[in-house]
Protein backbone atom coordinates (compact mmCIF):
# COMPACT_ATOMS: atom_id res chain seq x y z
CA UNK A 1 0.00 0.00 0.00
CA UNK A 2 0.73 3.45 -0.92
CA UNK A 3 1.17 4.66 3.25
CA UNK A 4 3.19 2.28 4.14
CA UNK A 5 5.83 3.74 1.80
CA UNK A 6 5.52 6.87 3.94
CA UNK A 7 8.31 7.56 6.65
CA UNK A 8 6.98 6.60 10.02
CA UNK A 9 5.97 9.79 11.38
CA UNK A 10 4.20 10.62 8.47
CA UNK A 11 2.07 7.66 8.65
CA UNK A 12 1.10 8.48 12.71
CA UNK A 13 0.32 11.89 11.35
CA UNK A 14 -2.56 10.11 8.73
CA UNK A 15 -3.19 8.21 11.42
CA UNK A 16 -4.63 10.61 13.82
CA UNK A 17 -6.26 12.64 11.04
CA UNK A 18 -8.13 9.24 9.76
CA UNK A 19 -9.16 9.06 13.44
CA UNK A 20 -10.39 12.53 14.10
CA UNK A 21 -12.02 12.28 11.01
CA UNK A 22 -14.08 9.50 11.80
CA UNK A 23 -14.70 10.35 15.28
CA UNK A 24 -15.99 13.45 13.90
CA UNK A 25 -17.87 11.78 11.59
CA UNK A 26 -19.98 10.01 14.31
CA UNK A 27 -20.24 12.59 16.55
CA UNK A 28 -21.99 14.90 13.77
CA UNK A 29 -23.79 12.19 12.36
CA UNK A 30 -25.69 11.98 15.91
CA UNK A 31 -25.76 15.30 17.24
CA UNK A 32 -25.17 17.26 14.60
CA UNK A 33 -22.73 20.10 13.12
CA UNK A 34 -23.14 22.88 15.33
CA UNK A 35 -23.68 20.32 18.50
CA UNK A 36 -20.51 19.35 18.42
CA UNK A 37 -17.49 20.98 20.29
CA UNK A 38 -13.81 20.22 18.75
CA UNK A 39 -12.98 19.51 22.19
CA UNK A 40 -15.54 17.00 22.57
CA UNK A 41 -14.12 15.42 19.22
CA UNK A 42 -10.61 15.43 20.75
CA UNK A 43 -12.36 13.44 23.65
CA UNK A 44 -13.29 10.99 21.93
CA UNK A 45 -10.57 10.51 19.83
CA UNK A 46 -8.40 10.76 22.96
CA UNK A 47 -5.85 13.31 21.61
CA UNK A 48 -5.00 16.68 22.77
CA UNK A 49 -7.43 19.48 21.46
CA UNK A 50 -3.52 20.91 20.34
CA UNK A 51 -3.59 17.95 17.98
CA UNK A 52 -6.93 18.43 16.31
CA UNK A 53 -5.70 22.51 15.53
CA UNK A 54 -2.33 20.89 14.17
CA UNK A 55 -4.80 19.18 11.12
CA UNK A 56 -7.97 21.69 11.02
CA UNK A 57 -8.24 25.35 11.58
CA UNK A 58 -11.52 24.77 13.22
CA UNK A 59 -15.06 23.03 13.46
CA UNK A 60 -15.69 24.29 10.16
CA UNK A 61 -12.45 23.35 8.17
CA UNK A 62 -12.66 19.83 10.06
CA UNK A 63 -16.06 19.41 8.60
CA UNK A 64 -15.38 20.42 5.16
CA UNK A 65 -12.45 17.59 4.90
CA UNK A 66 -15.03 14.82 6.51
CA UNK A 67 -17.56 15.94 3.91
CA UNK A 68 -14.65 15.83 0.77
CA UNK A 69 -13.33 12.92 1.72
CA UNK A 70 -15.94 11.37 1.64
CA UNK A 71 -17.17 12.98 -1.30
CA UNK A 72 -13.73 11.87 -3.52
CA UNK A 73 -14.02 7.92 -2.40
CA UNK A 74 -18.18 8.33 -3.22
CA UNK A 75 -16.94 9.76 -7.12
CA UNK A 76 -13.90 6.46 -6.97
CA UNK A 77 -16.50 4.00 -6.56
CA UNK A 78 -19.23 5.04 -8.96
CA UNK A 79 -16.24 5.88 -11.88
CA UNK A 80 -14.67 2.50 -10.88
CA UNK A 81 -17.88 1.00 -11.72
CA UNK A 82 -18.89 2.92 -15.08
CA UNK A 83 -15.25 1.89 -16.02
CA UNK A 84 -16.57 -1.99 -15.88
CA UNK A 85 -18.10 -2.23 -19.50
CA UNK A 86 -18.07 0.08 -22.41
CA UNK A 87 -22.17 -1.37 -22.55
CA UNK A 88 -24.16 2.06 -22.42
CA UNK A 89 -26.84 -0.37 -21.05
CA UNK A 90 -24.73 -1.74 -18.75
CA UNK A 91 -22.69 1.34 -17.31
CA UNK A 92 -26.08 3.12 -15.67
CA UNK A 93 -26.58 -0.78 -13.98
CA UNK A 94 -23.28 -0.41 -12.68
CA UNK A 95 -23.88 3.15 -11.32
CA UNK A 96 -27.57 2.80 -10.22
CA UNK A 97 -25.98 -0.11 -8.16
CA UNK A 98 -22.87 1.21 -7.22
CA UNK A 99 -24.15 4.14 -5.39
CA UNK A 100 -27.09 2.54 -3.77
CA UNK A 101 -24.22 0.41 -2.26
CA UNK A 102 -22.41 2.85 -1.13
CA UNK A 103 -25.29 4.71 0.37
CA UNK A 104 -26.06 1.60 2.71
CA UNK A 105 -22.45 0.91 3.40
CA UNK A 106 -22.00 4.62 4.88
CA UNK A 107 -25.35 5.86 6.75
CA UNK A 108 -23.81 8.02 8.91
CA UNK A 109 -22.89 9.92 6.30
CA UNK A 110 -25.45 10.41 4.18
CA UNK A 111 -27.88 11.36 7.10
CA UNK A 112 -25.12 13.69 8.23
CA UNK A 113 -24.72 14.87 4.61
CA UNK A 114 -28.61 15.20 4.16
CA UNK A 115 -29.34 17.10 7.03
CA UNK A 116 -26.99 19.45 7.02
CA UNK A 117 -27.61 20.58 3.45
CA UNK A 118 -31.61 20.58 3.85
CA UNK A 119 -31.06 23.47 7.10
CA UNK A 120 -29.25 26.58 6.67
CA UNK A 121 -26.26 25.30 8.54
CA UNK A 122 -24.60 24.02 5.65
CA UNK A 123 -25.23 27.05 3.58
CA UNK A 124 -23.22 29.31 6.27
CA UNK A 125 -19.48 27.21 5.20
CA UNK A 126 -18.39 29.26 3.17
CA UNK A 127 -17.52 27.87 -0.48
CA UNK A 128 -18.12 24.09 0.42
CA UNK A 129 -22.22 24.11 -1.28
CA UNK A 130 -20.59 25.59 -4.44
CA UNK A 131 -17.29 23.06 -4.43
CA UNK A 132 -20.01 20.02 -4.18
CA UNK A 133 -22.53 21.65 -6.51
CA UNK A 134 -19.59 21.59 -9.42
CA UNK A 135 -18.72 18.30 -8.44
CA UNK A 136 -22.49 17.06 -9.42
CA UNK A 137 -22.51 18.90 -12.73
CA UNK A 138 -19.11 17.55 -14.01
CA UNK A 139 -20.55 14.08 -12.23
CA UNK A 140 -24.18 14.07 -14.23
CA UNK A 141 -21.88 15.12 -17.17
CA UNK A 142 -19.94 12.21 -17.29
CA UNK A 143 -23.93 10.53 -17.08
CA UNK A 144 -25.20 12.72 -20.13
CA UNK A 145 -22.32 11.26 -22.37
CA UNK A 146 -23.44 7.73 -21.76
CA UNK A 147 -26.50 8.57 -22.23
CA UNK A 148 -25.41 10.90 -25.53
CA UNK A 149 -23.21 8.13 -26.95
CA UNK A 150 -26.24 5.45 -26.17
CA UNK A 151 -28.06 7.45 -28.33
CA UNK A 152 -25.73 8.04 -31.42
CA UNK A 153 -25.52 4.07 -31.03
CA UNK A 154 -29.01 3.78 -31.03
CA UNK A 155 -29.48 2.07 -27.42
CA UNK A 156 -31.68 5.05 -26.79
CA UNK A 157 -34.20 7.47 -28.18
CA UNK A 158 -33.63 10.53 -28.13
CA UNK A 159 -36.90 11.75 -25.82
CA UNK A 160 -34.45 14.64 -23.79
CA UNK A 161 -31.57 16.29 -24.16
CA UNK A 162 -28.81 13.89 -22.35
CA UNK A 163 -27.82 15.95 -19.49
CA UNK A 164 -31.69 16.45 -18.66
CA UNK A 165 -31.96 12.72 -18.97
CA UNK A 166 -28.47 12.16 -16.48
CA UNK A 167 -30.06 14.45 -13.70
CA UNK A 168 -33.47 12.57 -14.12
CA UNK A 169 -32.20 9.45 -13.43
CA UNK A 170 -30.24 10.49 -10.99
CA UNK A 171 -33.30 12.24 -9.46
CA UNK A 172 -35.06 9.02 -9.30
CA UNK A 173 -32.01 6.91 -7.54
CA UNK A 174 -31.74 9.64 -4.65
CA UNK A 175 -35.72 9.19 -4.56
CA UNK A 176 -35.47 5.67 -4.03
CA UNK A 177 -32.70 5.99 -1.33
CA UNK A 178 -34.70 8.57 0.38
CA UNK A 179 -38.06 6.65 0.56
CA UNK A 180 -35.57 3.85 1.97
CA UNK A 181 -33.93 6.26 4.85
CA UNK A 182 -37.58 7.53 5.85
CA UNK A 183 -38.77 3.87 5.89
CA UNK A 184 -36.50 1.18 5.33
CA UNK A 185 -38.83 -1.54 6.25
CA UNK A 186 -41.45 0.18 3.63
CA UNK A 187 -39.49 1.15 1.07
CA UNK A 188 -36.33 -1.29 1.29
CA UNK A 189 -33.84 -0.25 -1.35
CA UNK A 190 -33.94 -2.52 -4.23
CA UNK A 191 -31.42 -4.48 -5.07
CA UNK A 192 -31.85 -5.32 -8.98
CA UNK A 193 -31.34 -2.03 -10.62
CA UNK A 194 -33.86 -2.84 -13.11
CA UNK A 195 -36.03 -1.75 -10.49
CA UNK A 196 -35.39 2.04 -10.59
CA UNK A 197 -34.31 1.75 -14.39
CA UNK A 198 -37.60 0.25 -15.26
CA UNK A 199 -39.46 3.21 -14.22
CA UNK A 200 -36.99 5.78 -16.15
CA UNK A 201 -36.90 3.20 -19.44
CA UNK A 202 -40.19 2.06 -19.83
CA UNK A 203 -42.58 4.75 -19.42
CA UNK A 204 -46.02 4.93 -17.81
CA UNK A 205 -48.26 4.92 -20.44
CA UNK A 206 -49.93 1.75 -21.93
CA UNK A 207 -49.50 0.82 -25.77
Amino acid sequence: MADQKLPRREREKLRQRQEILSVALDLFSQKGYHNVAMHEVAAQAEFAIGTLYKFFQNKEDLYKALVLEECDRFEEILQAALAQTEDEVEKLRHYVRAKGQWCRDNLPFVRLFLAESRGASFNIKAGLDDELRQRYYVFMERIALIFERGIKNRRFKKIAEPYFLAVALDSVVDASLLLWLDAPERHPYPEDPEAVLGIFFQGLLEA
